[in-house]
Protein backbone atom coordinates (compact mmCIF):
# COMPACT_ATOMS: atom_id res chain seq x y z
CA UNK A 1 0.00 0.00 0.00
CA UNK A 2 1.42 3.52 -0.73
CA UNK A 3 0.95 6.02 2.01
CA UNK A 4 1.41 9.65 0.28
CA UNK A 5 3.15 11.77 2.65
CA UNK A 6 1.86 15.55 3.68
CA UNK A 7 4.45 18.02 4.82
CA UNK A 8 3.83 17.05 8.21
CA UNK A 9 4.43 13.58 7.71
CA UNK A 10 0.58 12.57 8.83
CA UNK A 11 -2.99 12.10 7.84
CA UNK A 12 -2.93 12.14 4.25
CA UNK A 13 -4.90 9.07 2.53
CA UNK A 14 -3.33 5.51 1.90
CA UNK A 15 -3.93 4.53 -1.40
CA UNK A 16 -5.50 0.91 -1.90
CA UNK A 17 -5.20 -1.28 -4.71
CA UNK A 18 -6.77 -0.13 -7.67
CA UNK A 19 -7.65 2.95 -5.67
CA UNK A 20 -6.65 6.54 -5.82
CA UNK A 21 -5.75 9.03 -2.65
CA UNK A 22 -7.47 11.53 -1.93
CA UNK A 23 -11.23 10.66 -2.32
CA UNK A 24 -13.25 12.98 0.44
CA UNK A 25 -14.74 11.70 3.42
CA UNK A 26 -18.34 12.56 4.39
CA UNK A 27 -19.36 16.02 3.48
CA UNK A 28 -17.81 19.44 3.03
CA UNK A 29 -14.85 19.22 4.87
CA UNK A 30 -13.97 22.68 6.15
CA UNK A 31 -11.30 24.47 3.97
CA UNK A 32 -11.32 22.04 1.51
CA UNK A 33 -10.30 19.28 0.12
CA UNK A 34 -5.98 19.09 -0.15
CA UNK A 35 -3.48 20.98 2.26
CA UNK A 36 -4.16 21.21 6.07
CA UNK A 37 -6.98 23.04 8.22
CA UNK A 38 -7.62 24.02 11.85
CA UNK A 39 -10.47 22.42 13.41
CA UNK A 40 -12.20 24.41 16.07
CA UNK A 41 -13.09 22.35 19.31
CA UNK A 42 -16.11 22.61 20.96
CA UNK A 43 -15.03 19.72 23.60
CA UNK A 44 -11.88 21.08 24.27
CA UNK A 45 -13.39 22.20 27.94
CA UNK A 46 -14.14 19.14 29.93
CA UNK A 47 -18.13 18.91 30.59
CA UNK A 48 -18.99 16.21 32.81
CA UNK A 49 -15.35 13.91 31.56
CA UNK A 50 -12.06 14.61 29.64
CA UNK A 51 -12.34 17.01 26.96
CA UNK A 52 -12.28 16.14 22.99
CA UNK A 53 -8.37 15.24 21.61
CA UNK A 54 -4.88 15.01 23.34
CA UNK A 55 -4.41 18.34 25.17
CA UNK A 56 -0.89 17.69 25.49
CA UNK A 57 2.64 19.36 23.35
CA UNK A 58 2.58 16.71 21.42
CA UNK A 59 -0.68 17.23 19.47
CA UNK A 60 0.52 19.44 17.10
CA UNK A 61 -0.20 17.75 13.86
CA UNK A 62 -1.62 19.33 10.91
CA UNK A 63 -5.03 17.99 9.52
CA UNK A 64 -5.72 17.05 6.17
CA UNK A 65 -8.83 19.64 4.54
CA UNK A 66 -10.72 16.15 3.92
CA UNK A 67 -10.12 15.04 7.76
CA UNK A 68 -11.75 18.38 9.44
CA UNK A 69 -15.44 19.14 10.47
CA UNK A 70 -17.91 18.51 7.99
CA UNK A 71 -20.19 21.46 6.59
CA UNK A 72 -23.61 21.43 8.71
CA UNK A 73 -24.73 25.42 7.85
CA UNK A 74 -27.89 23.80 5.99
CA UNK A 75 -28.69 20.68 8.03
CA UNK A 76 -31.57 18.25 6.45
CA UNK A 77 -32.92 17.60 10.39
CA UNK A 78 -32.41 19.69 13.18
CA UNK A 79 -33.21 17.07 16.51
CA UNK A 80 -35.00 18.92 19.74
CA UNK A 81 -36.90 22.19 19.17
CA UNK A 82 -34.77 24.32 21.60
CA UNK A 83 -35.24 22.14 25.31
CA UNK A 84 -33.67 19.17 26.33
CA UNK A 85 -36.86 17.65 26.93
CA UNK A 86 -37.43 18.05 22.67
CA UNK A 87 -34.30 15.51 21.98
CA UNK A 88 -35.05 12.45 22.51
CA UNK A 89 -33.76 8.92 21.50
CA UNK A 90 -36.82 8.53 19.10
CA UNK A 91 -35.97 11.71 17.64
CA UNK A 92 -32.18 10.84 16.69
CA UNK A 93 -32.28 7.17 14.98
CA UNK A 94 -35.66 8.58 12.66
CA UNK A 95 -32.80 11.68 12.16
CA UNK A 96 -30.24 8.61 10.92
CA UNK A 97 -32.92 7.03 9.27
CA UNK A 98 -33.44 9.69 7.22
CA UNK A 99 -29.94 10.46 6.50
CA UNK A 100 -28.48 13.96 5.57
CA UNK A 101 -26.79 16.62 8.00
CA UNK A 102 -27.90 15.91 11.42
CA UNK A 103 -28.06 18.65 13.94
CA UNK A 104 -29.58 19.37 17.65
CA UNK A 105 -31.57 22.11 19.10
CA UNK A 106 -31.82 20.94 22.69
CA UNK A 107 -30.94 24.49 24.52
CA UNK A 108 -28.05 26.14 25.59
CA UNK A 109 -26.74 23.18 28.58
CA UNK A 110 -24.84 19.82 28.13
CA UNK A 111 -27.82 17.36 27.29
CA UNK A 112 -27.27 13.54 27.22
CA UNK A 113 -29.97 11.33 24.85
CA UNK A 114 -30.65 8.21 25.84
CA UNK A 115 -31.31 5.38 23.41
CA UNK A 116 -33.98 2.85 23.23
CA UNK A 117 -32.64 1.46 19.77
CA UNK A 118 -29.92 1.34 17.59
CA UNK A 119 -29.73 4.37 14.91
CA UNK A 120 -29.26 3.12 11.58
CA UNK A 121 -28.00 4.33 8.46
CA UNK A 122 -29.73 3.55 5.27
CA UNK A 123 -27.36 2.93 2.29
CA UNK A 124 -29.99 4.99 0.09
CA UNK A 125 -30.21 8.26 2.17
CA UNK A 126 -26.88 8.87 1.39
CA UNK A 127 -24.26 9.99 -0.24
CA UNK A 128 -23.04 12.34 2.71
CA UNK A 129 -24.26 11.77 6.29
CA UNK A 130 -22.94 14.13 9.15
CA UNK A 131 -23.89 13.97 12.84
CA UNK A 132 -22.80 17.03 14.66
CA UNK A 133 -23.43 17.20 18.27
CA UNK A 134 -22.32 20.84 18.49
CA UNK A 135 -20.18 20.08 21.61
CA UNK A 136 -22.88 19.77 23.99
CA UNK A 137 -24.40 16.59 23.20
CA UNK A 138 -23.77 12.92 24.59
CA UNK A 139 -25.55 9.98 23.61
CA UNK A 140 -26.05 7.28 25.40
CA UNK A 141 -26.85 3.55 24.91
CA UNK A 142 -27.69 2.75 28.65
CA UNK A 143 -25.25 0.40 29.06
CA UNK A 144 -27.94 -1.82 26.81
CA UNK A 145 -27.20 -1.37 23.38
CA UNK A 146 -24.83 0.12 20.42
CA UNK A 147 -25.32 3.36 19.55
CA UNK A 148 -25.06 3.78 15.90
CA UNK A 149 -24.73 1.44 12.97
CA UNK A 150 -24.18 1.39 9.27
CA UNK A 151 -23.62 -1.46 6.52
CA UNK A 152 -23.31 -1.42 3.44
CA UNK A 153 -24.13 -4.84 2.81
CA UNK A 154 -26.56 -4.98 5.16
CA UNK A 155 -29.90 -6.16 3.03
CA UNK A 156 -32.12 -4.80 5.19
CA UNK A 157 -30.44 -1.44 5.22
CA UNK A 158 -30.80 -1.60 1.72
CA UNK A 159 -28.13 -2.55 -1.03
CA UNK A 160 -27.06 0.25 -3.11
CA UNK A 161 -23.88 -1.36 -5.58
CA UNK A 162 -23.41 -5.21 -6.62
CA UNK A 163 -20.22 -4.57 -5.08
CA UNK A 164 -21.28 -3.88 -1.09
CA UNK A 165 -17.30 -4.79 0.18
CA UNK A 166 -16.00 -1.74 -1.99
CA UNK A 167 -18.41 1.46 -2.59
CA UNK A 168 -17.88 4.84 -1.85
CA UNK A 169 -20.91 5.86 -0.29
CA UNK A 170 -22.76 6.55 2.41
CA UNK A 171 -19.72 8.63 3.88
CA UNK A 172 -20.71 8.34 7.53
CA UNK A 173 -18.86 12.18 10.02
CA UNK A 174 -19.14 11.94 13.11
CA UNK A 175 -18.79 15.18 15.03
CA UNK A 176 -18.13 17.27 17.93
CA UNK A 177 -19.86 14.58 19.98
CA UNK A 178 -19.89 12.13 23.08
CA UNK A 179 -20.47 8.51 22.95
CA UNK A 180 -21.16 6.43 26.55
CA UNK A 181 -22.15 3.51 28.27
CA UNK A 182 -22.69 1.60 25.02
CA UNK A 183 -23.08 -2.39 24.48
CA UNK A 184 -22.89 -4.65 21.93
CA UNK A 185 -22.64 -7.71 24.10
CA UNK A 186 -26.22 -8.58 23.07
CA UNK A 187 -25.43 -8.71 19.74
CA UNK A 188 -25.00 -12.16 17.31
CA UNK A 189 -24.30 -11.16 13.86
CA UNK A 190 -22.64 -7.93 13.94
CA UNK A 191 -20.51 -8.29 16.98
CA UNK A 192 -17.99 -5.72 18.31
CA UNK A 193 -18.21 -1.90 18.06
CA UNK A 194 -19.55 -0.90 21.03
CA UNK A 195 -20.41 2.43 20.50
CA UNK A 196 -20.60 2.33 16.74
CA UNK A 197 -20.06 -0.19 13.70
CA UNK A 198 -19.47 0.58 10.07
CA UNK A 199 -18.52 -1.42 7.33
CA UNK A 200 -18.38 -0.01 3.46
CA UNK A 201 -18.22 3.43 2.18
CA UNK A 202 -16.36 6.18 4.32
CA UNK A 203 -15.99 7.28 8.01
CA UNK A 204 -14.39 9.57 10.12
CA UNK A 205 -14.73 10.79 13.37
CA UNK A 206 -13.76 14.27 14.59
CA UNK A 207 -14.13 16.26 18.05
CA UNK A 208 -15.26 12.62 19.63
CA UNK A 209 -15.67 11.40 22.56
CA UNK A 210 -15.64 8.16 23.98
CA UNK A 211 -16.71 7.35 27.75
CA UNK A 212 -17.00 3.25 29.15
CA UNK A 213 -18.38 1.65 26.13
CA UNK A 214 -18.27 -2.32 25.93
CA UNK A 215 -18.21 -5.02 23.59
CA UNK A 216 -18.18 -8.90 24.16
CA UNK A 217 -15.53 -9.91 26.71
CA UNK A 218 -14.34 -13.10 24.94
CA UNK A 219 -13.63 -14.08 21.90
CA UNK A 220 -9.83 -14.17 19.29
CA UNK A 221 -10.77 -11.51 16.61
CA UNK A 222 -14.14 -9.54 18.33
CA UNK A 223 -12.78 -6.00 19.41
CA UNK A 224 -13.85 -2.17 19.46
CA UNK A 225 -15.13 -1.14 22.50
CA UNK A 226 -15.99 2.45 20.98
CA UNK A 227 -15.45 1.89 17.18
CA UNK A 228 -15.09 -1.43 14.68
CA UNK A 229 -14.75 -0.74 11.16
CA UNK A 230 -14.90 -3.19 8.23
CA UNK A 231 -14.21 -2.43 4.59
CA UNK A 232 -13.33 1.07 3.48
CA UNK A 233 -13.85 2.40 0.04
CA UNK A 234 -10.54 1.94 -2.03
CA UNK A 235 -8.79 0.91 1.45
CA UNK A 236 -8.67 4.67 2.29
CA UNK A 237 -7.94 5.20 5.52
CA UNK A 238 -10.81 6.26 8.59
CA UNK A 239 -9.94 9.50 10.13
CA UNK A 240 -9.68 9.58 13.76
CA UNK A 241 -9.15 13.83 14.74
CA UNK A 242 -9.42 15.37 17.74
CA UNK A 243 -10.82 12.39 19.49
CA UNK A 244 -10.88 10.90 22.91
CA UNK A 245 -11.21 7.07 23.80
CA UNK A 246 -11.37 6.98 27.61
CA UNK A 247 -8.68 9.45 28.63
CA UNK A 248 -8.96 8.98 32.67
CA UNK A 249 -9.40 6.01 35.13
CA UNK A 250 -13.05 4.69 35.26
CA UNK A 251 -14.06 6.34 31.76
CA UNK A 252 -12.13 3.56 29.49
CA UNK A 253 -13.85 1.35 26.98
CA UNK A 254 -13.40 -2.75 27.89
CA UNK A 255 -13.54 -5.42 25.18
CA UNK A 256 -12.08 -8.88 24.75
CA UNK A 257 -9.85 -6.71 21.68
CA UNK A 258 -9.31 -2.98 21.12
CA UNK A 259 -10.35 -1.26 24.13
CA UNK A 260 -10.81 1.72 22.00
CA UNK A 261 -11.37 0.97 17.90
CA UNK A 262 -10.51 -2.33 16.24
CA UNK A 263 -10.93 -3.49 12.73
CA UNK A 264 -10.37 -5.91 9.68
CA UNK A 265 -8.35 -4.74 6.48
CA UNK A 266 -8.64 -1.32 7.44
CA UNK A 267 -6.00 1.69 7.24
CA UNK A 268 -6.63 4.37 9.81
CA UNK A 269 -5.14 8.22 10.22
CA UNK A 270 -5.41 8.96 13.78
CA UNK A 271 -4.44 12.99 14.90
CA UNK A 272 -4.43 14.73 18.03
CA UNK A 273 -6.05 12.00 19.70
CA UNK A 274 -6.01 10.42 22.74
CA UNK A 275 -6.47 6.52 23.89
CA UNK A 276 -5.72 6.05 27.44
CA UNK A 277 -7.46 3.71 30.67
CA UNK A 278 -8.41 1.09 27.88
CA UNK A 279 -9.11 -2.41 28.40
CA UNK A 280 -8.87 -5.64 26.32
CA UNK A 281 -10.11 -8.15 28.39
CA UNK A 282 -10.15 -11.69 26.46
CA UNK A 283 -8.28 -14.58 27.04
CA UNK A 284 -5.76 -16.37 24.52
CA UNK A 285 -4.92 -14.56 22.10
CA UNK A 286 -5.52 -14.98 18.28
CA UNK A 287 -5.53 -17.97 17.51
CA UNK A 288 -7.19 -18.31 20.74
CA UNK A 289 -4.78 -21.00 23.00
CA UNK A 290 -5.60 -24.35 23.74
CA UNK A 291 -8.49 -24.09 26.36
CA UNK A 292 -9.11 -20.38 26.42
CA UNK A 293 -11.72 -18.30 24.86
CA UNK A 294 -9.26 -15.76 23.01
CA UNK A 295 -8.61 -12.42 22.74
CA UNK A 296 -7.25 -9.74 25.07
CA UNK A 297 -5.08 -8.00 22.53
CA UNK A 298 -4.90 -4.47 21.61
CA UNK A 299 -5.28 -2.22 24.25
CA UNK A 300 -6.17 0.73 22.51
CA UNK A 301 -6.00 -0.21 18.82
CA UNK A 302 -6.55 -3.43 17.49
CA UNK A 303 -5.70 -3.59 13.91
CA UNK A 304 -6.23 -7.33 11.42
CA UNK A 305 -6.37 -7.95 7.74
CA UNK A 306 -3.86 -7.77 4.82
CA UNK A 307 -2.89 -4.42 2.75
CA UNK A 308 -3.37 -1.49 5.50
CA UNK A 309 -1.84 1.25 7.41
CA UNK A 310 -1.89 2.90 10.97
CA UNK A 311 -0.82 6.44 11.06
CA UNK A 312 -0.82 8.26 13.83
CA UNK A 313 0.27 12.09 14.56
CA UNK A 314 0.11 14.07 17.68
CA UNK A 315 -1.88 11.00 19.08
CA UNK A 316 -0.99 10.11 23.32
CA UNK A 317 -1.70 5.96 24.02
CA UNK A 318 -1.59 5.10 27.80
CA UNK A 319 -2.38 3.29 30.76
CA UNK A 320 -4.35 1.00 28.60
CA UNK A 321 -4.26 -2.92 29.51
CA UNK A 322 -4.49 -6.08 27.75
CA UNK A 323 -3.86 -9.97 28.74
CA UNK A 324 -2.47 -11.09 26.11
CA UNK A 325 -0.82 -9.07 23.26
CA UNK A 326 -0.14 -5.20 22.12
CA UNK A 327 -0.56 -2.72 25.71
CA UNK A 328 -1.35 -0.22 23.01
CA UNK A 329 -1.41 -1.40 19.29
CA UNK A 330 -2.20 -5.35 17.95
CA UNK A 331 -1.39 -4.85 14.26
CA UNK A 332 -1.11 -8.07 12.13
CA UNK A 333 -0.69 -7.56 8.92
CA UNK A 334 -1.67 -11.08 7.42
CA UNK A 335 -0.14 -10.78 4.20
CA UNK A 336 2.74 -9.11 5.30
CA UNK A 337 2.35 -6.00 3.35
CA UNK A 338 0.64 -3.18 6.28
CA UNK A 339 2.96 -1.13 7.93
CA UNK A 340 2.91 1.89 11.01
CA UNK A 341 3.87 5.51 11.01
CA UNK A 342 4.22 7.25 14.49
CA UNK A 343 4.79 10.79 14.11
CA UNK A 344 4.87 13.04 17.64
CA UNK A 345 3.28 11.06 19.02
CA UNK A 346 3.88 9.16 22.80
CA UNK A 347 3.11 5.71 23.98
CA UNK A 348 3.78 4.97 27.21
CA UNK A 349 2.93 2.91 30.40
CA UNK A 350 0.36 0.61 29.43
CA UNK A 351 0.21 -2.54 31.15
CA UNK A 352 0.44 -6.12 30.26
CA UNK A 353 1.06 -8.31 27.37
CA UNK A 354 4.20 -9.98 25.68
CA UNK A 355 5.65 -10.20 21.79
CA UNK A 356 7.33 -6.64 22.00
CA UNK A 357 9.61 -7.60 18.96
CA UNK A 358 10.63 -3.74 18.19
CA UNK A 359 8.70 -1.25 20.44
CA UNK A 360 7.25 -1.99 23.74
CA UNK A 361 3.70 -1.72 23.74
CA UNK A 362 3.51 -2.45 19.95
CA UNK A 363 2.47 -6.28 18.78
CA UNK A 364 3.63 -6.64 15.29
CA UNK A 365 5.21 -9.05 12.81
CA UNK A 366 9.20 -8.90 12.76
CA UNK A 367 9.01 -7.61 9.01
CA UNK A 368 6.21 -5.04 9.75
CA UNK A 369 7.80 -1.43 8.74
CA UNK A 370 7.40 0.62 11.32
CA UNK A 371 8.28 4.30 10.76
CA UNK A 372 8.81 6.58 13.99
CA UNK A 373 10.03 10.21 13.99
CA UNK A 374 9.76 12.61 16.76
CA UNK A 375 7.82 10.13 19.54
CA UNK A 376 8.32 8.52 22.72
CA UNK A 377 8.03 5.29 22.71
CA UNK A 378 8.68 3.00 26.81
Amino acid sequence: MAFVAAAAGCGDDAAGPGGAAGTGAGGSAAGGSGGSIEVPNPLTNPQDGPPAGNQNAEASCEVPGEAGLADVSSPTTVVGTGTPESCTGAAFVDAVANGGVITFDCGPAPVTITLEQTAKVFNDKGPDIVIDGGGLVTLSGAGNRRILYMNTCDQNQVWTTDHCQNQETPRLTVQNITFIDASSKSETEYDGGGAIWVRGGRFRLVNTRFFNNVCADTGPDVGGAAVRVFSQYNNLPVYVVNSTFGGADTFGGTCSNGGGISSIGVSWSVINSLFSYNHAIGEGGNPAETGKPGGGSGGAIYNDGNTMTLSLCGTRIEHNQVNAYGSAIFFVSNDHTGNIRIDRSVIKNNIGGSWYPHYNGISAHDDTPIEVTGSDIQ
